[in-house]
C-alpha cells in the first residue's frame, strides 16, 4: 500500500471513526483502525463490536493494501503534523508516514484480523433529510436511560410506518417523542431500539451533512445502517420490547400555560443552583391573569442550609391555578433542546400527574412527558 492525503482530511476521518474505537476490550485490534485502499480513496474503519463507522478520505493511491494501526497514536500524530500532504507506506505490518520534515513508523496488526464491518444490504430501507434526522436525535437521545438495568431503556426506539418516522425514549421518569417525516415510504411498519449513545454520535457527524441519510434495516432487525456522503455506520439493535409509551402521554389536561422558552430555562436554571442541596427540585406555582390579562409562572427552589430564590414570568395561562414540582435537571434539559423554539406550552392536570411540555402553536412534532416530584408545599 502506497498513497498520500492531506492532513486535515486524514486528522478529520480519524476524528470520525475514532467515535468507534473500542475502550475497554478483550480484543486489541478492536483499538486499531483499519485502513484499505478503496478505488481512488482511503477508507477509514472502527469498531467497539457493537457500533462500527467507515469514513472516506480523498487520496492518491499509488499501490493497493490494507493495514490496522493502533488509532490513539495514529490521530494523535496525525494531529501534531502540518496541513500538508502525507505519506503513508506499507512495510511488512508496519506503515511509514512521512509529512514535511517529519517521519514516523508505526507498528500495527494486519487486516485480515480485523472484526469484518457488517454490510447491511436488505431489508427496510428509506430516507430522511439529514437535519430531520439530527433534530429529532437531539430531541429525543438526552431522555434515554443510562442505568443498563433496562437494556432496553438505554436506546431510542425507532419506528417506521409509511412515510413516518417516531423516534421515542425513556427512562422511567420522562418520556420524549419525536414524528418525523421519511422521503421513501417503507414496505411494511417495523420498529427496532437503537443505543442512545449511537444515535448521538450519528447526530454529530450530521451537522455538516447536506445530502439525506439512508436508513436500512436488516431482516432479522439485528442491524441498522446509516449511510451519509462519505460515512456508514452500522449498529447492532437492542433486542427486547419497548414499552408502550402511547398510554403514558396524558389525553387532558386542567391548566396550560404558554411561555417563553428562553426566560422559563434561564429561571429553572437559577433554581437549580439552589435545588442542588434540595433534592434537585424545582416549585411552580401557577396563577391564572385576571380578564385577559397575562397570568404568571413562579419558578423556586429552596434548601433548608442554603437558602432560597425564585423568579417571575409573564404566561398566558389557561385553565385554573396550579402547582406542580419537576427535577431541575430533567426540566433544563427538554428546555434546552427545544431552541430555538420561542413559545412553549406546558400542561398539567394536578400536582401529582406528569406534566406534557411541547412547542407552542401547531407544531406537534415534539412530544415530552416528565414525571412530577412529590413536595410538601
Amino acid at each position: 500500500m502506497k498513497l498520500s492525503c492531506l492532513q486535515e482530511n486524514l486528522s478529520k476521518g480519524l476524528g470520525i471513526v475514532g467515535r468507534a474505537v473500542a475502550t475497554k476490550t478483550t480484543l486489541p485490534i478492536t483499538q486499531n483502525v483499519l485502513l484499505k485502499t478503496d478505488e481512488s480513496r482511503l477508507k477509514l474503519s472502527a469498531t467497539n463490536l457493537e457500533m462500527a463507522i467507515s469514513c472516506w478520505v480523498g487520496a492518491k493511491i499509488d499501490d493497493e493494501g490494507a493495514i490496522t494501526i493502533p488509532a490513539r497514536l495514529l490521530t494523535d500524530f496525525t494531529n501534531s503534523l502540518p496541513n500538508e500532504l502525507i505519506t503513508m507506506k506499507l512495510s511488512r505490518n508496519a506503515l511509514d508516514l512521512t509529512c514535511n520534515s517529519f517521519k514516523a513508523n508505526v507498528k500495527g496488526l494486519s487486516a485480515d484480523d480485523f472484526p469484518p464491518i457488517p454490510d447491511v444490504a436488505d431489508g427496510i430501507v428509506t430516507r430522511i433529510e439529514a437535519e430531520v434526522l439530527r433534530e429529532a436525535i437531539a430531541k429525543t437521545g438526552f431522555a434515554a436511560a443510562t442505568d443498563e438495568s433496562r437494556p432496553v431503556l438505554t436506546g431510542v426506539n425507532l419506528e417506521f410506518e409509511g412515510n413516518k418516522l417516531v423516534l421515542a425514549s425513556a427512562d422511567g421518569f420522562r418520556l420524549s417523542i419525536y414524528e418525523a417525516s421519511a422521503l421513501d415510504a417503507v414496505s411494511s411498519k417495523i420498529s427496532v431500539i437503537v443505543k442512545a449513545r449511537t444515535l448521538n454520535e450519528l447526530g454529530r457527524f450530521l451537522a455538516d451533512e447536506e445530502e439525506p441519510v439512508e436508513i436500512v434495516v436488516n431482516q432479522q432487525k439485528s442491524q441498522v445502517m446509516f449511510k451519509l456522503k462519505n460515512i456508514v455506520m452500522v449498529s447492532q439493535t437492542i433486542q427486547g420490547a419497548f414499552p408502550n409509551y402511547g398510554q403514558l402521554i396524558p389525553k387532558s389536561y386542567d391548566t396550560r400555560v404558554v411561555i417563553d422558552r428562553e426566560q422559563f430555562l434561564r429561571a429553572t436554571k437559577m433554581a437549580s443552583i439552589f435545588s442542588r442541596d434540595g433534592g434537585g427540585i424545582v416549585r411552580l406555582m401557577l396563577t391564572p391573569g385576571e380578564e385577559g390579562k397575562p397570568g404568571t409562572i413562579i419558578v423556586s427552589a429552596k434548601a433548608d442550609e442554603i437558602g432560597d430564590n425564585e423568579g417571575t414570568i409573564s404566561a398566558l395561562i389557561d385553565g385554573a391555578a396550579s402547582k406542580i414540582a419537576f427535577n431541575a435537571k430533567y426540566l433544563a434539559e427538554v428546555l434546552n433542546v427545544m431552541g430555538p423554539q420561542n413559545q412553549i406550552a406546558l400542561e398539567i392536570s394536578n400536582p401529582s400527574s406528569p406534566g406534557v411540555i411541547r412547542p407552542a402553536g401547531a407544531d406537534m412534532k415534539f412530544t415530552h412527558v416528565v414525571m412530577p416530584m412529590f413536595v410538601q408545599w
